[in-house]
């Protein structure tokens, strides 16, 4: 990535003039930049702004990356990312960035300083920044511009074109929310959430805190059309191998950063996830000059619990009371030493749907040793005449051995249907069906049976991507209140029951 600041200390150096070392810093570290512009703010204490700003640095110069034998995300520098080139070896490089930080921690700050940096590395980038309404929108792009525009009316004090000094905004093009660098078309645009971003196109998009409220984290039909707008709108003006930036203040699990995360392609995220407390018991904070632990406890005293928890501990409030903490997951099968397949036997689980909105929840499984690996999922509220089908060919096709199926409300039906077919269109009746009636309390069942749950049942390490619809009705499931829906912790939790049945000595 070109830069005309290094152009210009060449110059300036082959006179014979001498370039401040902490210039030349501040050209190579977004954070040495950040301390030279502000140095009260951007301070060697607060070690979380400085994280920020490496990963973002970091993000910008494609030094997340990913090998193959690579579970995570890994930091490089780019010495290490050129002995990986040189080395031919295979990765993959992260484009996309969450930042999930407490509010009043300056990540909104750190961004403006970002984006200026970057025009100070590289003019031909494009920035679209996203914010909550036009108004905001417009202060951003202004903190951006006028960082940039900065006049030096005192010696002692650095501003941008002293760092980059052959970087400008084009004369006549410095509107308020989009304007342009000396020598480009267009340089940035910013605009409230929903707003126009047609006509332009970025190779870098930021979206920056677009909730701002309980009501608005817990309406979704907010939350849809956010992100309707992310996907159908936002995206389509992104430029090949962009960079995705979103920084956030935690609500929802069913927010846009968590709605990205679940999704198919939330492996390409690299999430920064800081908290303001770090410990209550030892009073550590994430940055105690800009949120001491005293402020920390009278905010907790005054807010609602779970409000406070989604703000300040990264805590999404629908997982604060999730009945589901944490679940077991699997890289491959049991095998023995030879790579055979150690499973005793393959089983499913079905619960039909009741109502007309429920879902449908099948489950197959196989089991080892009292414990439950999942193999596959459909949930789904298709009507029956389709979810008949897909239930026998997914018997049909796991070998399933053995089928309980609810009979409540239209179950016994569904079950011979699913034989019909199996036995019709496959020819097989290799797989037992057993239709059943679940008379049991279906709350007292499900919430009686997580701790087995979450420490008996496997799921592959993509379940997330694979089954989202069903994770994400199983991670938001309510301890205590009403859910929506209950059907995929009931299924799984019937799991758990017929599992048990086949041994005296298990115990709830």
């Amino acid at each position: 990535m070109g830069s005309l600041a290094s152009e210009y200390r060449a110059k300036v150096n082959s006179a014979g003039k001498d370039v401040p070392e902490e210039y030349q810093r501040a050209e190579a570290s977004l954070w040495e930049y950040n301390k030279l512009i502000n140095p009260k703010f951007f301070k060697e204490s607060r070690q979380h702004l400085r994280i920020l700003a490496e990963v973002l640095q970091a993000v910008w110069e494609h030094r997340i990356i990913k090998r193959n034998t690579d579970k995570e995300w890994q930091i490089v520098t780019a010495e290490e990312r050129a002995g990986l080139d040189k080395a031919g070896t295979e990765y993959r490089v992260c484009r996309c960035l969450a930042i999930d930080i407490p509010p009043r921690h300056g990540k909104s700050y750190s961004l403006s300083q970002f984006c200026d940096w970057v025009f100070g590395k590289n003019q031909e980038e494009k920035i679209i920044a996203v914010t909550y309404n036009e108004i905001l929108a417009g202060r951003f792009s202004v903190n951006v511009r006028d960082g940039i525009e900065a006049t030096k009316a005192d010696k002692r004090f650095t501003v941008f074109n002293d760092i980059f000094p052959d970087v400008h905004i084009k004369y006549g093009d410095s509107a308020k929310q989009m304007w342009s660098l000396e020598g480009q078309f267009f340089s940035y645009l910013g605009t409230g959430f929903g707003g126009t971003i047609t006509g332009v196109g970025g190779s870098i998009a930021i979206i920056d805190d677009p909730i701002k409220t309980h009501l608005e984290a817990f309406n979704d039909a907010f939350l849809d059309a956010q992100y309707q707008w992310y996907t159908d709108t936002f995206l389509s003006r992104m430029e090949e191998d962009a960079i995705q930036i979103l920084n956030f203040t935690r609500w929802n699990s069913r927010d846009l950063i968590g709605r990205v995360l679940s999704d198919e392609d939330g492996g390409d995220w690299y999430v920064l996830k800081m908290k303001a407390c770090l410990d209550e018991q030892t009073k550590e904070m994430l940055c105690p000059e800009l949120f001491s632990f005293t402020s920390y406890l009278k905010k907790k005293a005054k807010m609602s619990l779970a409000i406070f928890m989604a703000n300040y501990q990264q805590e999404p409030v629908d997982l604060v009371n999730s009945l589901y903490k944490d679940f077991k997951e699997y890289d491959d099968l049991p095998r023995d030493d030879e790579g055979n397949l150690l499973l005793e036997e393959i089983k499913s689980y079905c619960d039909t749907a009741d109502q007309g909105d429920d879902f449908l929840c099948n489950i197959i499984y196989g089991v080892y040793h009292m414990e439950a690996y999942v193999l596959d999922i459909i949930y789904t509220d298709e009507d029956m005449s389709v979810t008949e089908g897909d239930v026998a060919d997914a018997l049909y096709r796991f070998r399933v051995a053995w089928a309980d199926i609810e009979s409540n409300n239209g179950g016994v039906g569904f079950a011979r249907s699913v034989e019909r077919i199996l036995r019709e269109k496959y020819g097989s009746n290799y797989t037992h069906i057993e239709p059943f009636f679940q008379g049991a309390n279906k709350q007292a069942r499900i919430r009686s049976n997580a701790t087995w749950v979450q420490e008996h049942i496997y799921f592959p390490r993509n379940w997330k991507n694979k089954w989202n619809a069903y994770y994400m009705a199983m991670k938001t499931f309510q301890a205590k209140g009403n859910n929506a829906h209950d059907d995929a912790p009931d299924a799984t939790t019937g799991i758990c029951e017929k599992i048990g049945q086949e041994s005296d000595n298990w115990l709830y």
